[in-house]
């Protein structure tokens, strides 16, 4: 046998690796998540962005913090008959700080999409910290990156090629899949 120096090595990192979830828990839940609404909120008043905060809390030490921009009606719609119309409504995305499992944050940004006709674009990880690497000024390099995905995805047109417009009611299936568009944009 041997003396298990590596393994006692593991074991001590892993240990360690478990309290600190417990401790990161506890940044969040005393001062970060304030922090982080109290901020956006500033931010959000100064640029005049037509934006909301939402706390989701239903899952204990899994909380998120949503910048959202809300939905609205699209102004796309279905005649379903002469006086029927289905209208399609757009969600205009979010900035998410959500504490994870282990008690690290994670930031994101889910993209705007329109329910029904698309399936929407897989969130973009920006970045996962400590809550002890947070600090305030960060949030306006993740609003930056946040403002620059979701105008970009308004702005979409055919400076790359695209599946868009007329060639969307002949999918076998009504809807098209943007991650499919992407990862051919990407080949």
């Amino acid at each position: 046998m041997g003396n298990f120096l590596n393994l006692k090595v593991k074991v001590a990192k892993y240990l360690e690796v478990r309290e600190n979830a417990k401790s990161y828990r506890k940044v969040w839940n005393e001062e970060l998540r304030e922090t982080i609404v109290n901020e956006l909120k500033k931010i959000i008043a100064q640029i005049n962005l037509p934006a909301e905060i939402e706390i989701k809390e239903q899952l204990k030490n899994l909380e998120a913090i949503a910048l959202t921009l809300g939905r609205e009606e699209s102004g796309i719609y279905e005649e379903l008959s002469n006086n029927v119309k289905r209208r399609f409504i757009k969600y205009n995305g979010m900035l998410v700080f959500q504490q994870l499992f282990n008690g690290k944050i994670m930031i994101s940004i889910m993209y705007p999409f329109i329910e029904g006709l698309a399936k929407p674009k897989p969130p973009k990880t920006v970045e996962i910290i400590r809550p002890e690497e947070f600090k305030p000024a960060f949030l306006e390099r993740y609003m930056d990156i946040f403002l620059k995905e979701i105008t970009e995805w308004e702005d979409y047109d055919d400076d790359i090629p695209h599946k868009i417009g007329f060639q969307t009611n002949f999918q076998q299936s009504g809807v098209v899949d943007e991650s499919d568009v992407a990862a051919k944009e990407d080949s």
